[in-house]
């Protein structure tokens, strides 16, 4: 019988949803720190390899907390936030408040997660960046310079794209003290910043937010390629251009999204994913060797992470494993009307285990096929644990997830061509479909926005379970629908939007407003209860 792994008492019972008396440290109004690091090359490589470490980090807020366990449930946050993706109904789901909109407001230790992991991972990256003087720096600490931007650029892009409220059909833009606060992103903090600064700081918009972050690619892109890649949880040139792709793509210059999109996939030692290699039961998703990985974080056995057991990546990702969350019941399983919608002769639909008599049913393929045979319908079986390994967390768990694959690209071009000359995207994304996942594919769009949806649809497909989505969805103004005959997503969750959800526009929590007086009635607006009586 599966059974999850030691989990503690703390972890067992509902946590508190109020933040106060829960959090013990903020940040990171200060992230910028004045603190010197030695200069000797030893110190300095550890900043920078605290980096890829920090997309693991364990307890950034609170051990109480079993979804405290680094970037990885960052994507698994954004991923319930849609339509693709249902949980298997569980005590055990740290995950479903987000899922059923009932913490996105700035007083929740769920939002105060997302703040405090996000300000430190840009104080490490500060770190990195303060180390380094360009004018004296040798090449190969020039280089560590570029991925030193490269990390803050990505971490801010992120953020950018989470904190921006953008319109939607739930809540206004005016917020409860009077203030407009459509297309605010985050503060920011370099390294310059000082302690006097960052108390009175106030949220960019996304113009100041997106030249910020080109100046960072820009560096990262002059100076990346001077030192040796030394592992590909570093980010290297071809990142750095899909860096860029990501950032144009936010702010709708489609032009310059495709550019640097090409730019990346012409690099070349990328390719996409092979069928052997998607359906691989011993390093399907989960090796940081695959051809099509660009970037990735890798979990290793010496991490706190892995070491709980239970609170890491393959934990919560990884179906077939007799350990950890997944074992004990909140399956991550694809949206039945999703997964009806994918082609039967397209392999990426055998990521999810067929229902009993579809056509499929039978041709998945699993670690154990008698434990297979257990698992529910409709459950991903995407992630595999590190060498098939679904009995010794030690080693299951020490498993490498995506952060950029080439496939990215090649959607990014398709949809970027879409949106100037609908035939050439279309072509764009016959090309890819054919070459790569279903030679019989023809996508039967013919107007533009229809074009632009199935290459929406075909990324869905391709990047699930990758927390990538999320930014498509809010980008072009998207709904959710989970309320329909047949659905899978708990009652609880199934809301039906007109546009993007609400509560894809995160809040600010309260802590940090005390700690930065230009925050001060400037948060989003709370999401909490607006789609409760959604039909």
């Amino acid at each position: 019988m599966k059974n999850i792994f030691k989990i503690g008492a703390a972890a067992l019972c509902c946590s508190s949803m109020l933040l106060t008396g829960c959090i013990e440290e903020t940040f990171p109004t200060n992230a910028a720190t004045d603190e010197q690091v030695s200069a000797s090359s030893k110190a300095l490589e550890a900043l920078l390899w605290a980096m890829p470490a920090f997309l693991n980090n364990f307890a950034t807020v609170s051990s109480d907390y079993a979804y405290d366990w680094g970037y990885g449930s960052m994507m698994h946050i954004r991923d319930v936030l849609g339509e693709d993706m249902s949980i298997v109904e569980s005590s055990y789901d740290w995950y479903q408040s987000w899922a059923y909109n009932t913490t996105n407001n700035e007083d929740y230790a769920r939002a105060q997660f997302i703040w405090n992991y996000y300000w430190k991972f840009v104080q490490t990256t500060n770190n990195v960046v303060k180390a380094i003087d360009p004018e004296t720096a040798s090449e190969t600490n020039l280089g560590y310079l570029g991925i030193g931007h490269a990390y803050r650029a990505f971490a801010y892009l992120d953020m950018a794209r989470m904190f921006e409220f953008l319109p939607n059909d739930a809540v206004s833009g005016i917020n409860a003290a009077g203030n407009k606060v459509d297309s605010l992103t985050v503060p920011i903090v370099t390294h310059l910043t000082t302690e006097t600064e960052a108390g009175d700081n106030p949220r960019v918009d996304r113009n100041e937010m997106f030249e910020f972050i080109l100046s960072d690619l820009d560096i990262a892109q002059a100076n990346i390629a001077k030192a040796k890649r030394l592992s590909k949880t570093m980010p290297d040139l071809a990142v750095v251009y899909g860096l860029k792709a990501r950032l144009y793509m936010w702010v709708e210059n489609y032009d310059s999204a495709r550019v640097y999109a090409r730019k990346a996939i012409d690099l070349g030692g990328y390719r996409p994913t092979t069928e052997a290699e998607w359906l691989n039961t011993t390093s399907g998703f989960n090796d940081l060797a695959t051809a099509s990985w660009m970037w990735g974080a890798q979990q290793m056995k010496e991490d706190d992470v892995v070491q709980t057991g239970i609170l890491n990546w393959t934990s919560w990702m990884s179906n077939e494993t007799t350990y950890g969350y997944a074992a004990a019941g909140p399956m991550a399983m694809v949206g039945v009307d999703f997964y009806n919608k994918i082609s039967n002769n397209d392999f990426r639909k055998l990521s999810w285990k067929a229902p009993a008599g579809h056509v499929l049913d039978g041709k998945n393929t699993y670690i154990d096929d008698e434990l297979g045979a257990t698992l529910p319908e409709y459950v991903s079986l995407k992630f595999r644990p590190a060498s098939g390994n679904a009995t010794d967390y030690n080693v299951g768990s020490a498993s490498a997830y995506p952060l950029m694959r080439i496939e990215e690209m090649y959607f990014i071009e398709a949809e970027c061509a879409a949106h100037a000359d609908a035939a050439e995207g279309k072509a764009l994304l016959e090309s890819f479909m054919k070459s790569y996942r279903a030679p019989k594919y023809t996508c039967m769009a013919t107007d533009q926005a229809a074009v632009i949806d199935e290459i929406f649809f075909q990324k869905r497909v391709e990047f699930w379970g990758e927390g990538l989505n999320f930014f498509d969805y809010k980008r072009l103004d998207k709904p959710v629908t989970r309320a329909y005959d047949g659905s899978n997503f708990a009652t609880v969750a199934q809301f039906n939007t007109t546009t993007r959800p609400a509560w894809m526009n995160f809040c600010i929590v309260r802590t940090e407003k005390m700690s930065n007086k230009a925050l001060m009635d400037y948060e989003n607006p709370s999401t909490v209860g607006c789609y409760d009586d959604n039909e």
